[in-house]
């Protein structure tokens, strides 16, 4: 039976529930006054139900749906202003223990370039990736406890951590690796990371057994279950996401919701992030053989119905699509995205050589991290770089809470022109230098209190001078 606070994942993602919402949504997807109503109790920013939420996601009338994403469009602003902060993966190792048919990492694939980084090359790689101008980080790795194990994990997060190389520095590494133990997620936390994220692929149970027919991965409920044992492990941040093209994108909507209502019932603070990523193509994967692809349009409603039902979540979305596609999503609630990725064990320090690939999936939006910074602008977006919340302890229900009143951009725009600042005096193309300072001359306007803003100012001409790393 369902259960929003059960500890035991085939309750909290009650199958009955999720067939029951999508039959719900199916016999009123044409219903103008619920789906009216539905819009109307969105307004109030205090999101929706996944049933609702499914509702908005089956409308079919042309006029609702073109409410719904103005209403995206807003909530995002309303929440996140126009900042877009940046980040790039650094996958540590490919070696990896699981079946997963979706994923070229898989135990039986016996011709893709295995790979794993030492320290040094740990150090390479990073100090590219801060000549580039990241100050964030997403590590992966495969799931492997032999080549792979937590010490490797925990002594890498040191070795980024401990990095300065000219002016850069990474100052918040998030983790993607694979569900683990409390006393694990504990080591993590000790270690300073910032979100902990990992992806279901899949909700549907039966689905999941089969997408995953080996390898501790098989284990639905412990996967599932996996950042209950994070939170009480002390990790106060959070990232779910599934993989879209793999089951029905209507089931996965409504437990996705449903997973974010149960970290909201049981640890009083629903995810961090959500992820939208969609199956691509890979070394011997290919995606037409899963039959429930999305198209562009269904992708961009799935978004925008995240973020009305959702509205204080970040959501992220990776190189793996276009930047078209980009494009679109970002004004619908998109928050994040990565910049100059790439998705190979190694890569930034210098290119894998030829015949060596050990990328997980194809990068679709192939662009430098300049193009894409300078594009974020063109667009009238802030490209942000910052990781003030996390240093200073605003996270977990502190950071809900600031986000949820709306107080939260009066440090998050500031903070974002600080280092937007600082990388175009440090990395920046002249072009890129030109269009940002107008940016940040154009954008101080819109910092509400006055103090704050001669105090942003004065640090703003600080960093011209040479001082780093000033955050409210």
């Amino acid at each position: 039976m369902y259960d929003v606070k059960s500890l035991k994942a085939e309750e909290f993602i009650d199958h009955q529930e999720v067939l029951d919402s999508l039959e719900y949504a199916e016999q009123n997807k044409n219903n103008e006054q619920l789906i009216s109503a539905l819009i109307e109790k969105a307004k109030l920013r205090k999101g929706l139900s996944h049933r609702e939420a499914s509702v908005l996601l089956a409308c079919e009338i042309e006029e609702k749906n073109q409410e719904i994403y103005d209403l995206a469009e807003q909530i995002k602003k309303d929440f996140y202003g126009n900042r877009i902060v940046i980040f790039a993966p650094l996958y540590l190792s490919n070696y990896c223990v699981n079946g997963c048919v979706y994923c070229p990492y898989h135990l039986k694939n016996k011709h893709i370039a295995r790979k794993k980084l030492t320290q040094e090359e740990i150090v390479r790689e990073v100090t590219a990736l801060q000549d580039m101008g990241h100050k964030r980080l997403a590590i992966e790795s495969g799931e492997d406890p032999k080549m792979n194990p937590i010490e490797y994990i925990l002594e890498s997060i040191n070795t980024i951590y401990s990095i300065k190389h000219k002016n850069g520095a990474i100052r918040r590494v998030n983790v993607n690796i694979a569900a683990t133990t409390v006393e694990n997620y504990r080591k993590l936390h000790e270690a300073g990371i910032g979100t902990y994220i990992l992806f279901q692929e899949t909700y549907h149970k039966e689905s999941y057994e089969k997408l995953h027919p080996t390898g501790p991965k098989h284990n639905y409920a412990y996967h599932t279950g996996a950042m209950d044992r994070a939170m009480e492990g002390g990790i106060d941040d959070v990232g779910l996401g599934v993989l879209f093209g793999l089951e029905l994108y209507k089931y996965e909507f409504a437990a996705l919701l449903m997973h974010a209502e149960h970290l909201e019932a049981v640890h009083g603070v629903g995810p961090h992030t959500i992820s939208v990523p969609r199956i691509k193509r890979a070394d011997d994967i290919d995606p037409d053989v899963f039959d429930n692809g999305i198209d562009d349009d269904t992708f961009a409603k799935i978004c925008a119905c995240i973020r009305v039902a959702v509205p204080y979540t970040g959501m992220i979305i990776s190189t793996r699509e276009s930047q078209s596609v980009r494009e679109k999503v970002l004004r619908l609630g998109v928050s994040q995205i990565s910049g100059g990725s790439r998705t190979s064990v190694g890569g930034y320090y210098e290119p894998e050589p030829e015949g060596e690939d050990s990328a997980q999936f194809e990068v679709s939006d192939r662009r430098t991290l300049d193009e894409v910074v300078l594009w974020l602008m063109e667009k009238g977006y802030i490209p942000s770089f910052c990781t003030a919340c996390y240093r200073e302890g605003r996270t977990g229900d502190r950071f809900m809470s600031l986000c949820k009143s709306g107080q939260i951009q009066n440090c998050c725009h500031p903070n974002a022109l600080m280092t937007l600042k600082e990388y175009l005096e440090d990395y920046a193309s002249p072009r890129t230098k030109e269009v940002g300072n107008k940016l940040i001359q154009a954008e101080l306007a819109n910092i509400p209190r006055e103090r704050t803003r001669e105090i942003a100012i004065a640090n703003l001409e600080a960093i011209e001078h040479g001082k780093r790393d000033f955050r409210f």
